[in-house]
Order: structure tokens, then C-alpha cells, then sequence
């Protein structure tokens, strides 16, 4: 009888350690991972692990998925933390065949402010939607850039800028949001009007969130610059995980 009860407590003692382990798991390493890149949990309702349409970029919903064009064949996309969240997660990901593949991913920033479906100057809000990234370049010389690259001093942060920024345009690559494609990213040209912002880029990045634009370190910058490739028709669907899905 007494062998009988010590089987029994050894089992539970493994069942409540299983639960631990288990809830650990879905509260950050890969679990998280699983909900800023996939935009779900990762499993059905019944426990099971959810299936992964490949021919889709994940945690892309319909109505963003539906402006990615035909033609594109590299997609950017940065996972926003929260709506009002400066924290991200970028990942590029690659068209082979009818599937997308990820590439590789890096830490990011967006707007200090988090997100915004309606973008307007001063917001410090990033643009939530999908852009082309048609053109690139930045205060230091051409890295081996695919996309057409535009190296000049005058891209260079204000000395008034705290050191901290300025590096941030060292490389740049410009999202095309209230600008003109075929200009250099500092081009003023505002279509949509000055009071719908512009100069959204992607940049280096400064350790916290930015005035709308999205920033990445500089290897990764060195990475996109050398990757992304106009033949490719490349895009960048961004915003928070909750507009992403939609």
C-alpha cells in the first residue's frame, strides 16, 4: 500500500512540474516569438499546433496581405510590440515559389509614441500599412547596395541632437509614404501635403523609439541595404500586432 501512495505522489509531483515548464514556455522565449511574427498563439483551439498557410507572411491579416503586390518578392515586416509601444521586431522575408520564407529577423524601433492608421506631422507615431522601398542612402559611402543609393553629408543628424543619434542616418532607406519614388530619401516633396509627414525611413538605430521612423542596428542596415533588391519589387507591412492581423 505504502508503494502504491509514493507512485502516486512521484506522478503528481511530474504533473505539476510539466505544468510549470509548459506555462513558462508560453510566456516568452519561442512562445513569444510565436505571437509578434505568426499573429497567433501558435495552437487551435483544441490544443493542437495551428497550420501555417506558407503562401502567407505571418500575422499579416486580409486586409494588409491584400495591398502586398503580386510581383513583390521580399517583404519587410515589423512586428510593433503594442499600439502605444516603441518596440518592435523586424523580419525580412523572402518569396520562393508561392511560399515566404524568413530570412532574418532583428530587434527594432518604431514612433516613441507607438502607431497610428492616420499619420499626420509631429505625431511621433509610425504609419501602420504596406509601403514599396524604392530607394537608399546615408552620410557614410555606398555599402553595396542593390536599391539605388545616394551618399551625401547632408544626411547627417543636427550636432544639436543628443551624440546618442548621431549615427542615425549613417544608412537609411526610404519608405515611400508622402514621397516622391526615384528621389533621394531626403527629397522635401511631399504629394499627399506637409501636414500628412513624410522623411519615414528606415534607419539605424539609437537604442529607443524614434520620431516615426523605423530603426534597426547597423548590421542590420548593412544587411537590407545589400539584400533588398529592386528587381524584387520589395515592401515593408508594418505596424502593431493588432492592426497587423486585422
Amino acid at each position: 500500500m505504502n508503494g502504491v501512495w509514493r507512485v502516486t505522489v512521484v506522478v503528481a509531483a511530474l504533473g505539476s512540474l510539466l505544468t510549470t515548464l509548459t506555462a513558462c514556455g508560453s510566456a516568452g522565449g519561442d512562445g513569444a516569438r510565436t505571437v509578434d511574427e505568426r499573429g497567433a498563439s501558435g495552437r487551435s483551439g483544441a490544443g493542437r499546433p495551428a497550420t501555417v498557410d506558407p503562401t502567407r507572411v505571418p500575422g499579416v491579416g486580409d486586409r494588409l496581405h491584400g495591398r502586398i503586390p503580386a510581383d513583390s518578392g521580399q517583404v519587410v515586416a515589423v512586428y510593433g510590440r503594442g499600439e502605444d509601444s516603441a518596440a518592435a521586431t523586424l523580419v525580412l522575408y523572402t518569396r520562393r515559389g508561392t511560399a515566404w520564407e524568413r530570412t532574418r529577423s532583428w530587434p527594432a524601433h518604431n514612433g516613441r509614441k507607438g502607431w497610428t492608421t492616420g499619420h499626420h506631422m509631429g505625431d511621433e507615431r509610425s504609419p501602420v500599412g504596406v509601403y514599396t522601398l524604392s530607394d537608399a542612402g546615408g552620410v557614410l559611402d555606398d555599402p553595396g547596395a542593390e536599391l539605388p543609393y545616394t551618399q551625401d553629408a547632408s544626411f547627417a543628424a543636427p550636432r544639436e541632437w543628443p551624440a546618442s543619434h548621431w549615427h542615425d542616418f549613417d544608412y537609411v532607406i526610404a519608405i515611400d509614404y508622402n514621397r516622391v519614388k526615384g528621389t533621394p530619401p531626403d527629397d522635401p516633396t511631399r504629394p499627399e501635403g506637409v501636414e500628412k509627414g513624410g522623411g519615414i525611413w528606415l534607419h539605424m538605430d539609437h537604442g529607443s523609439g524614434t520620431s516615426a521612423c523605423v530603426s534597426v542596428s547597423q548590421e542590420a542596415m548593412e544587411y537590407l541595404l545589400r539584400t533588398l533588391d529592386p528587381g524584387r519589387h520589395p515592401v515593408i507591412v508594418m505596424g502593431d500586432r493588432a492592426h497587423l492581423r486585422a
